[in-house]
């Protein structure tokens, strides 16, 4: 399985970015199956998860978790039909200026949603920058 984001750039403080998640590669099984993960890693500063979303067909069907930093800013969201993964954010700060990562994990976001362990294949990352 193969992803790469996309969408990412500038943005002045209290601006709108959406990112995007192209995923490929499925041999036998379709991106319904899998949970998808948002991640972002700042100048100086650990890996973080920000929000992810279980996969479609599974107990959760398509349940979000956010991180408390982006909750009611951030809203994940699939369109399986398109393969793609869409993070939209909105009323960025400077503090979200980070290189943000997608990556997949079997179902389900649960246990832990921001343990990388439990995730597969990574994207190459996407630059935001969120300054005046």
């Amino acid at each position: 399985v193969q992803l790469v984001e996309s969408g990412g750039g500038l943005v002045q403080p209290g601006g709108s970015l959406r990112l995007s998640c192209v995923v490929s590669g499925f041999t036998t099984d379709r991106l319904d199956n899998y949970a998808i993960g948002w991640f972002r890693q700042a100048p100086g500063k650990e890996r973080e998860g920000v929000s992810c979303i279980s996969a479609t067909d599974s107990s959760a069907a398509g349940s979000t978790f956010y991180a408390d930093s982006v909750k009611g800013r951030f809203t994940i969201s699939r369109d399986n039909a398109k393969n793609t993964i869409y993070l939209q954010m909105n009323s960025l700060k400077p503090e979200d200026t980070a290189v943000y990562y997608c990556t997949n994990r079997w179902r389900l976001c649960q246990p832990n949603p921001w343990d990388e362990t439990f995730f597969g294949s990574w994207g190459p990352g996407i630059q935001v920058t969120v300054s005046s």
